[in-house]
């Protein structure tokens, strides 16, 4: 039965404690140790009761232990001084307001954010990385809002059976319960094949950074349509169509309908990709441009980000759904289906039939973005090795999608312990500190750094002991049967953790191969080792989920499970436990199909050693010295044997090197060899992996670049946005009769350091000097005659006038041995993104 009309009752704080709310509603205590202290003070058993929540600590603390508190001076003056951070945080000039800069308003897109256990609309990576970079967007002060769903029943909460095998729950969740606040008066309205959906809008302020999430749960929605925001990643590829579109198009409704005037567009992966659509529309409808107008004007303010390796990881929607859902889009933008299909079209997965034909997000994307990324080096060099065919005149490594690493937010996952031991010995802000402050870190005294890690494996030891016996007491196991729970793990013994999304590329069975190799480190009397995992299939993946159950039977089998330990329900809280405390972060992803892979960098913060594959961020991060990397066998086409070679490399690591430099503990402290790597780690690691080096990134790398594109494309009544499609329609029809038809330099040695001039004679067809660039590319010359570590020179045209056209330049050669050039024509624009935008390119 439905309640007829429902409301909200909030607990009556004393007015001395009025500034708790305001506390409460903003998501900083997530991140600020003294605020979580404070609340901890409120009521330290409510506090642990509810997950670390605020909201439900204030909720269920008596009201005789609130007026306590009213009357206590010093938790009112603890409370005056952690309510005057917040107001100063706040308020205070931060890395952006020091900048001179174009950049007014940031929209991040994002189909989940994690910020906190309290607010649980995350399932994994993508939405962890979303909430890591509003948080570091907050402590930089960069103009920024997200937009997301709130899911009435979140990711779910995870169980397991007598077997091992993963079950699933859906609690309700409750937001007003929540740290969220209804926007009064917003509601929006899409269309989804003719049916009209009502959307109202929460607002989380996660800092300085308001994120706003739309909710379908509303009475003017049929039962049908009120679940749409029912479950993150749930349903069938319909229902994900229809979030998507909510999330899209609602999402730029909503920040309309919030007075939010967006200047950058960021679609964190292709979910939010329909966002580009009402763009267009609007330019369409509202300002009477043409579609390739409308297509410029967009792409201008719009940035997109990657997150997929493999094909298969991208949303694909066929081309019946696409005509029910945007069938009356297309007729108001006066294009036919196959015009919008052409925007998410890919060469690659041309279909038999035009029944068959998919609607690729990452392709829509990528062409409706001025500026793509990937989200690590390697990441990139793959994307643009998967995406080539849609610039298919361009060398893969020319393909326009460039790449920002990812960071983690050093507030959230690092311990206090960890906090303030870099605080004392680099600098106070220590996850703002330059690299030459890093190299402080060499002269922390071996004793203090070991402590830090012995109690952070300590807790993690005691958290894992109540978690696995309170799981016991629930499951009908008496409290003295459970008793066998305070002897698991060893608080000296070597730790390894394993925790992140159960897909089976990640190979978290992967030890289990070599069950005796792995059950003799186990079993060790002289140098024990411990394995923690914890991490949730998705729950349509079977697979992912008998890798669950292997691990937790292989414990039970085989008489480790008080070293081998598998901890069920893996959210924010168990991840933070475990990157404090362990001593190895193990990797094993089948490379290269991990896009970064940020766990390890939570952990490196928290001075634990990584040991992965040289993939995603470790690819470009690993210097030999700061961890150990796995061998990869990605050549080999059999994955039985790629796992064997690969599995027969870690446990090589393990029994050869880890374990041994581990237990080499002179006195019974730790030996010099591990804690110069743990120093190692930090130093080379902490700059490169805080996310406020990857926001900073963005900000300067992407943010600026596309808004000052996109104050220039769409001033004037978007005169620009329509001088660029004229002229790419030009250049696209005479570009065939673009001819290199001469090239003049001498072939002569040259002696080192000498100048080399080449002047090149080019044949415009229809266009002129100023619609097209000569590049000389230059650089040594391999084995088979490749051009090997190439510079690029642009060629200067002597008389525009003329044609044919001559361009020239001159080449320092730089270096000895065999040297080379080759030439090649392109379009050029003050207004394209990036050279090579058009995908055209002449060779000589």
């Amino acid at each position: 039965m439905r309640a007829l009309r429902s409301f909200t009752v909030r607990p009556h704080l004393p007015e001395a404690l009025a500034p708790l709310q305001e506390l409460a509603m903003n998501l900083r205590w997530a991140w600020d140790d003294r605020t979580r202290d404070l609340f901890r003070w409120v009521d330290p058993d409510a506090w642990d009761a509810t997950r670390h929540d605020p909201i439900s600590t204030l909720a269920t603390t008596s009201p005789e232990r609130l007026a306590e508190l009213a009357a206590d001076p010093a938790f009112l003056r603890y409370q005056a001084s952690v309510h005057e951070d917040l107001t100063r945080y706040l308020e205070e000039p931060r890395w952006f307001q020091n900048r001179t800069s174009a950049l007014r308003q940031v929209a991040y897109f994002s189909p989940e954010f994690g910020i906190a256990e309290a607010l649980p609309q995350y399932s994994g990576g993508l939405g962890i990385l979303a909430g890591d970079h509003l948080k570091s967007a907050s402590d930089l002060g960069v103009p920024l809002v997200g937009v997301g769903l709130f899911y009435r029943h979140g990711y779910f909460r995870q169980g397991l059976d007598s077997e091992g095998w993963q079950q699933e729950r859906f609690p309700d969740q409750d937001p007003f319960a929540m740290p969220l606040t209804l926007c009064e008066g917003v509601r929006i309205q899409v269309e989804l094949a003719g049916a009209p959906l009502q959307a109202q809008v929460w607002r989380a302020d996660v800092g300085r950074i308001p994120l706003y999430l739309l909710d379908t749960d509303v009475d003017e929605n049929p039962d049908e349509l009120r679940g749409v925001t029912d479950r993150l990643y749930g349903g069938d590829v319909e229902h994900r169509l229809r979030q998507e579109i909510l999330l899209g198009i609602g999402g730029v409704r909503a920040l309309e309908a919030l007075g939010v005037d967006a200047q950058v567009f960021h679609t964190n992966e292709g979910h939010a990709g329909f966002l580009g659509l009402e763009r267009m529309r609007r330019a369409i409808v509202e300002h009477g441009l043409t579609f390739d107008e409308s297509v410029e004007a967009t792409r201008a303010a719009s940035i997109f980000t990657t997150h997929t390796p493999v094909p298969a990881g991208i949303d694909r929607f066929p081309r019946a759904l696409i005509e029910q859902y945007f069938g009356s889009w297309a007729a108001e933008c006066g294009i036919d289906i196959d015009q919008l299909m052409s925007l998410g079209h890919r060469p690659s997965e041309e279909a038999a039939a035009p029944d068959d034909e998919r609607f690729n997000m990452a392709v829509m994307g990528l062409r409706l973005a001025g500026r793509s990324n990937a989200v690590a080096k390697l990441h990139g060099a793959v994307s643009r090795e998967m995406f080539n065919e849609l610039w298919p005149d361009l060398d893969a490594d020319e393909v326009p999608i460039t790449s920002v690493t990812n960071g983690v937010h050093s507030g959230t996952w690092v311990s206090a312990d960890m906090s303030d031991l870099l605080a004392r010995h680099v600098l106070p802000e220590w996850d703002e500190a330059s690299p030459e402050s890093w190299e402080r870190v060499w002269l922390t005294p071996d004793d203090e750094l070991w402590r830090v890690k012995e109690q952070a494996r300590a807790r993690l030891v005691a958290f894992v002991r109540l978690r696995v016996k309170l799981r016991a007491i629930e499951s009908g196991i008496s409290e003295s049967e459970a008793q066998w729970a305070d002897d698991l793990l060893d608080p000296h013994a070597l730790t390894i953790g394993f925790a992140r999304r159960f897909a089976t590329y990640k190979r978290a069975n992967l030890l289990l191969a070599q069950a005796e190799r792995l059950q003799d480190l186990l079993l060790s009397p002289d140098q024990p080792v411990q394995f923690i995992f914890a991490g949730k299939a998705h729950p349509a993946d079977d697979e992912g989920k008998k890798m669950i159950s292997q691990i937790v039977n292989f414990a039970k089998e085989l008489g480790v499970r008080h070293r081998f330990i598998f901890l069920d329900d893996y959210d924010i809280s168990v991840a933070r436990t475990l990157y404090q405390g362990a001593d190895i972060w193990l990797n094993t992803p089948r490379r290269p199909q991990e896009a970064c892979g940020t766990s390890g960098m939570k952990a490196a913060l928290n001075g634990t050693l990584n040991c992965s594959i040289l993939d995603g961020w470790w690819d470009e991060m690993f210097d030999g010295d700061n961890g150990w990397a796995i061998t990869s066998a990605e050549d080999l086409d059999d994955l039985g044997a790629r796992d064997q070679i690969e599995a027969d490399s870690l446990f090589d690591l393990l029994e050869h090197q880890i374990v041994p430099l581990f237990h080499d503990r002179p006195g019974g402290a730790a030996g010099d060899g591990w804690l110069r790597r743990v120093k190692s780690n930090l130093v080379s690691l902490g700059p490169a992996v805080v996310a406020s080096r990857m926001v900073r990134d963005y900000t300067t790398e992407l943010y600026e670049p596309t808004a000052a594109a996109a104050d220039s494309l769409r001033g004037d009544e978007f005169a620009r946005a329509k001088e660029l499609a004229r002229w790419k329609e030009r250049v696209r029809a005479a570009w065939g009769g673009v001819k290199v038809t001469e090239v003049d330099a001498s072939d002569e040695p040259a002696e080192l350091g000498a100048e080399r001039t080449i002047s090149v004679t080019l044949e415009l067809g229809s266009l002129s000097p100023t619609d097209v660039a000569v590049q000389l590319i230059h650089g040594r010359v391999g084995q088979h005659d490749e051009l090997v570590d190439t510079a690029t020179t642009d060629l200067a045209c002597a008389d525009p006038s003329a044609h044919p056209a001559t361009y020239s330049g001159t080449v320092t050669c730089t270096t000895p041995g065999r040297y080379g050039f080759t030439v090649r024509a392109i379009p050029t624009h003050a207004d394209l993104p990036t050279p090579v935008d058009l995908g055209l390119t002449t060779l000589a």
